[in-house]
């Protein structure tokens, strides 16, 4: 899709299976201005481009209202695929609220959510064409003579709002809807005098539209369930008193109180109070984390057991669910290059199995002077056997359903062409600061020289309290919270170290060869060992005499050795790509035992990310923190972000993990690998039912109400079956 084109997103209401989503695509792409058209099924949304000058809007909600649907939100967002906007073409301004009169249907009704089934308008017509059937049955018991016509009227009463779905989708574009072919199968029923099976098979097409109503309501909770993870309101904080307001209302600046238990309301930071808060809503993270002021908090994530005053940073439109809810949503409308092959595969299937139906009508009693109603009966039973729908809702259900099931741990997942490809990954390649280590430097060496380690470790960090480089910052974290000695006249010596004064003692803490000009006999064996395991060394000197030495190094991340063997045992190499000095890189890719390529430039990334593609690994993959390695990210078949939350992670590469865990690369490989088994077993599922149905129908074996139940099952197994991956149970990180 070309990001420059302006889009509309329409929410509508009703749609359960595919042949709803191709009877919308088929009906929009007649009107002026609409270029391509995307449907959701499982996200309920229609997506459409523009072509040339603008679609009216309102044209667009007839044309789906036309067809028995609702549009429940008349918004249209003139963004990309990035979800960026875009300029207007010709001043015309997309963004519009459109009041709707309600035109009902027989497609559910916007005021039919959350009723019972049989208060739905499906369920009605369920009841209705079961009342109908079984007066039927009760004329023909008592009254044979006039059972044909009591089944032959309960059929054309039940079927007269199917017809008028036909018939509207034929005039908007879709001949081969399933609604098109019961009613040409059920009337061809009456015209042999199978009246009592087309009653039948009428109300089982009832039934059927029910079930898959029901799996389509179930498939889009994964959204609904995102969208309960915001509070509906806040305390926010006015003057000396608080006050209960919706939680759409804050605005960046607002001061909120959260309650232990209390869900955060949107994206801030901590000003006040120190506690512990579950953002395992947002990032999938098991363990609380340790919130003090300065702190951020995200959206939906829950605080435990203090009292914590937070200043809101976004919109609730804006927060980091309502991005999470967004990414998915426009994720669900990418299709998967396996959902394109299926839906080009199904408009040929459809038409092709009528003809072969049309076939089986005429051939055998022209040709072998077979009896018509026999070979009528069977054909009818063809056409319904002709509707793709499980076919093609097979891919786009699992695709829905592996891409929540990823948001709920925190793994954004940009398109089903996206997780399609991450299942086929061979190489991925790994930014190493940030990525692999922890992006901060720690201390993991005291050598005591002429001073104990504690009293070397205290004296460096006097001299580095109130400084803000990490190198200071990771010695004051070793050195504790505890109490140091008062330092005076420190200064700064740029690119050598820091001087200063601590109880009286004059010292010097800094680079070794700086500290050789003050310590001549300082054994630079010493420091070369640690240097050379790619550890950044302080000298600590007093009068000429080398107290000790502190050795620093950004460690890899805890979890980096396992996540590493995860990707491993699935067939997978990684490799390390890192501007860092070689012996740093050796180093970490050593103790992680992978390949290091260092002191590159960022288009030195890209350029072995293209050559890992080229030399027979596979498709390449590449993680980074979507800033620095955007060329990279860009040359890989997936390009994967690292990074808590941010506007980065979320907007730069094609993946996202919102938690700091390489173990979540191989959740992304393992989460694609179980969707694609899915999807091959739906479409194995939906062409086996129907093979099987269509050889028994010609043979005679099965009949209508049999076919229209293969149908509809098919239908409903292959959408329940997707839904076990939102159950998905990803390994647990020990």
């Amino acid at each position: 899709m070309d990001k420059g084109l302006a889009r509309h997103r329409l929410k509508v209401e009703g749609m359960d299976c595919a042949s709803c989503a191709i009877k919308i695509e088929n009906a929009l792409k007649r009107l002026p201005g609409v270029g391509e058209v995307n449907v959701s099924v499982t996200g309920g949304t229609v997506t459409v481009t523009e072509d040339g000058a603008p679609p009216s809007l309102p044209d667009m909600q007839a044309a789906i209202r036309r067809l028995g649907f609702q549009v429940i939100e008349g918004d249209a967002h003139d963004h990309g695929s990035s979800g960026h906007k875009h300029e207007q073409h010709d001043g015309h301004d997309h963004d519009h609220d459109h009041d709707h009169d309600h035109d009902h249907h027989d497609h559910d009704d916007p005021a039919d959510a959350g009723k019972p089934w049989w208060r739905t308008g499906k369920g009605r017509l369920v009841i209705g064409a079961g009342v109908l059937l079984a007066a039927a049955m009760l004329v023909d018991q008592f009254a044979p003579a006039f059972g044909r016509y009591a089944f032959g009227a309960a059929t054309v009463l039940a079927l007269i709002p199917v017809a008028r779905r036909a018939f509207a989708a034929a005039t908007s574009g879709s001949i081969f809807t399933i609604e098109m072919l019961m009613t040409i199968a059920a009337l061809g029923a009456l015209a042999i005098d199978a009246g009592e099976e087309a009653a039948v098979v009428v109300f089982l097409f009832a039934v059927g539209e029910v079930l898959e109503g029901f799996a389509a309501a179930k498939a889009r909770q994964s959204i609904s369930a995102l969208a309960e993870l915001s509070p509906k309101t806040a305390l926010r904080i006015e003057g000396e008193a608080t006050r209960e307001v919706p939680a759409s209302e804050l605005r960046p600046g607002d001061l909120v109180l959260v309650r232990p238990g209390d869900r955060i309301p949107s994206d801030g930071a901590v000003v006040d109070g120190m506690s512990e808060v579950d953002e395992s809503p947002v990032n999938g993270e098991s363990v609380p984390r340790a919130k003090a002021p300065g702190d951020p908090v995200f959206a939906g994530s829950i605080n435990g057991g203090a009292v914590l005053r937070v200043r809101i940073e976004r919109d609730a439109s804006d927060n980091t669910i309502a991005r999470i809810i967004r990414l998915v949503e426009e994720a669900q409308e990418a299709r998967a290059p396996v959902a394109r092959f299926i839906d080009r595969f199904a408009r040929i299937y459809m038409p092709a199995v009528v003809g072969i139906a049309l076939l089986v009508a005429v051939v055998p009693p022209l040709a072998l002077g077979q009896d018509w109603g026999t070979w009528v009966y069977r054909a009818l039973a063809l056409l319904l056997i002709a509707c793709p729908c499980a076919l093609v809702i097979s891919t786009p259900a699992a695709i829905a359903a592996g891409l929540s099931a990823g948001a709920r741990r925190g793994l954004l997942i940009k398109g089903g062409g996206v997780l399609e490809a991450l299942g086929k990954l061979k190489t991925i390649a790994f930014d190493k600061t940030g990525t692999l280590t922890a992006g901060k430097p720690v201390v993991t060496d005291v050598v005591p020289l002429a001073a104990g380690k504690e009293e070397v470790l205290s004296l460096a960090a006097a001299l580095e309290v109130g400084s803000s480089h990490p190198l200071a910052l990771a010695i004051l974290g070793a050195a504790g919270t505890g109490a140091l000695p008062p330092a005076s006249d420190v200064a700064a010596l740029p690119g050598k170290g820091v001087t200063g004064t601590v109880g009286g003692r004059a010292l010097f803490l800094g680079q070794p060869r700086a500290a050789a000009e003050r310590a001549p006999a300082l054994d630079p064996a010493v420091t070369a060992a640690l240097e050379a395991e790619g550890k950044t060394v302080a000298v600590l000197v007093e009068g000429g005499v080398a107290l000790g030495l502190i050795a620093l190094r950004d460690e890899a991340r805890a979890d980096a050795r396992e996540g590493l063997a995860r990707l491993k045992a699935m067939g997978i190499s990684g490799v390390m790509l890192t501007g860092d000095n070689r012996r740093t890189a050796d180093a970490i890719a050593g103790a992680l035992g992978i390949t290091a390529h260092a002191e590159l430039m960022p288009e030195d990334k890209a350029r072995i990310v293209r050559e890992l593609g080229a030399n027979g690994s596979g498709p390449v993959g590449k993680v980074g923190d979507g800033i620095n390695d955007a060329p990279a990210l860009a040359a890989a078949s997936v390009g994967i972000a690292m990074g808590g939350g941010t506007d980065v992670a979320l907007e730069a590469a094609d993946a996202a993990l919102l938690h700091n865990r390489v173990g979540g690369v191989a959740d992304l490989v393992a989460l694609s690998r179980a969707t694609l088994r899915n999807v091959h077993a739906n479409v194995a599922i939906a062409l086996g039912a129907k093979a099987i149905f269509l050889v028994t129908t010609v043979l005679g074996l099965t009949g209508m109400w049999i076919a229209v139940m293969a149908d509809t099952g098919a239908t409903v197994v292959v959408t329940l079956n997707a839904l076990r991956l939102l159950r998905f149970r990803f390994p647990q990180s020990s």
